[in-house]
């Protein structure tokens, strides 16, 4: 109706409030919302945020197109035949980067609601970095030595801040640390499932993700070994803490295990420590980075301080002993010379401010209370859906999705996740489907439910009722 409506306006006039639009088309306020985001997003009303919507202007004839065709070729010549062929997808990486449309509940956010990120402290910190002396001259290409002593002492262990390189975000340190173990052309071991943004970081660097299966306790060593041997591989990537997206803690009796296994056929273990700040308030201790119990150079590490504090504070570490420290040091250069300095000294003010571990302990809570909150929600409202484990650290849980489709034999795959999260989406709620965690065919079918990105928990109740909405149309009720 409210297209039909459009003709009513000349291009640039305004069209009614929303509450005007309630009263005449007799709808709640969040069908007005999705209305207008969905007119947006067709280009033919423009919205802006304290003066309301008007309908678009025509868009300018385009240029005629040029002749693009020849990319193909070039974009896919390899070179050589023996290279696996570079497959640059973004998709998986920009299912948690893509922020929804307006009214839409985010359960596939992959950072924290601006509620929960500490904003002030953040800019108190930049407003009194950039007050230091030498604040806006170039740094250490390795990194701020400060900035590297705090990161050395979070992993523990025989880590020196020497053996420590500052980069600009996890996703940078992780294209970093493949691009100096693994040459193009080569398998590297994923555990499966697996982050997507990794895989796509693999992918474009001409490497072949070969998947090693995770369960409840983490990687299963002895696939790890059997993955080793047959593929001749020569790097490991995983997360041992609250893995990505299943939540799994590797076990005690499997850390020292998994670095024998690596060390016996020569291999580097790049483990992504993601999440550690992201622990929740029931969590109990948690244990060391695998990092820390390795004086022989097998792991190579990954921490950062993006996911505790902001998506554009991008600030994060690796670390690593022996000569490959160079080699990562040599490539960080080559691509970025150096992360910028009032970044690392606002990293290092906010950090040493009281107000750093008042904002881990406000978010440790507040996690907590979200993931219970969605867990109670998805057992009362979506029993189908089965969640075999509910992780006491990170953001997000992972839930699988029943094998029967609308009372038939059918496995709900990967075309099944795709119609979900579009009735989802259809509904006002944003989830991310499984398939691209896995670097091969998936077992069954998932989704990954965010609860970090949402406003509060009564968001989460909301987000979850309309899941509902969505699995009854999917399933045909």
């Amino acid at each position: 109706m409210l297209r039909r409506e459009l003709d009513r306006y000349s291009p640039g006039g305004k069209l009614p409030s929303s509450r005007a639009l309630v009263d005449r088309f007799r709808v709640s306020p969040v069908t007005v919302s999705r209305a207008l985001a969905q007119l947006a997003a067709e280009g033919l009303v423009v919205t802006r945020p304290g003066a309301g919507a008007f309908r678009a202007r025509p868009r300018p004839s385009a240029a005629p197109a040029g002749d693009t065709s020849w990319q193909e070729v070039a974009l896919s010549a390899d070179g050589a035949a023996d290279l696996v062929p570079r497959s640059v997808d973004a998709s998986g990486v920009l299912v948690s980067l893509a922020a929804p449309p307006p009214g839409v509940v985010e359960f596939n956010g992959g950072y924290l609601h601006p509620s929960l990120q500490p904003e002030r402290a953040m800019a108190a910190a930049l407003a009194r970095a950039g007050r230091r002396p030498g604040a806006w001259g170039r740094p250490p290409v390795e990194g701020l030595p400060e900035l590297r002593e705090w990161f050395a002492r979070g992993i523990g262990g025989a880590i020196t801040a020497a053996e420590v390189l500052i980069t600009a975000g996890g996703q940078s340190a992780l294209a970093t640390a493949l691009r100096a173990l693994a040459p193009p052309g080569t398998p590297v071991l994923v555990e499966s499932p697996t982050y997507p943004g990794m895989l796509a970081i693999a992918r474009a660097a001409g490497l072949r993700p070969v998947p090693v299966p995770v369960d409840a306790d983490g990687v299963r060593p002895a696939l790890l070994a059997d993955a080793f041997r047959a593929t001749g591989a020569r790097v490991f990537v995983c997360q041992p803490l609250f893995q990505n997206p299943t939540g799994a803690v590797l076990a005690p009796e499997r850390r020292g295990e998994v670095l024998r296994i690596a060390r016996a056929a020569g291999a580097f273990v790049v483990e992504d420590d993601f999440v550690r700040r992201l622990v929740h308030e029931d969590a109990g201790p948690l244990p060391a980075p695998l990092a820390a119990d390795d004086p022989d150079g097998v792991v190579v590490h990954v921490c950062s301080l993006t996911k505790a504090t902001s998506p554009s504070f991008r600030v994060s570490a690796l670390a690593a002993h022996g000569p490959v420290l160079d080699r990562l040091r040599a490539i960080q250069v080559v691509d970025t010379f150096f992360v910028p300095r009032p970044l690392q000294e606002a990293a290092l003010e906010l950090v040493g401010s009281p107000a750093w571990p008042r904002h881990l302990r406000a978010v440790s809570a507040e996690l907590k209370a979200r993931r219970d909150a969605l867990t109670s929600a998805l057992r009362l409202r979506l029993p189908e859906i089965s969640l075999a484990h509910v992780p006491s650290g990170g953001y997000h849980l992972w839930t699988r999705l029943p094998e029967g489709v609308g009372g038939t034999s059918q496995a709900f795959g990967s075309g099944g996740e795709a119609a979900l999260t579009a009735a989802a989406l259809r509904a006002g709620v944003a989830i991310t489907p499984g398939r691209p965690y896995f670097s091969a065919e998936p077992p069954a079918a998932h989704v990954r439910l965010s609860f970090a990105a949402v406003a509060n928990v009564g968001e989460i109740a909301e987000g979850v009722r309309r899941l509902r909405t969505a699995w009854l149309e999917v399933r045909g009720r």
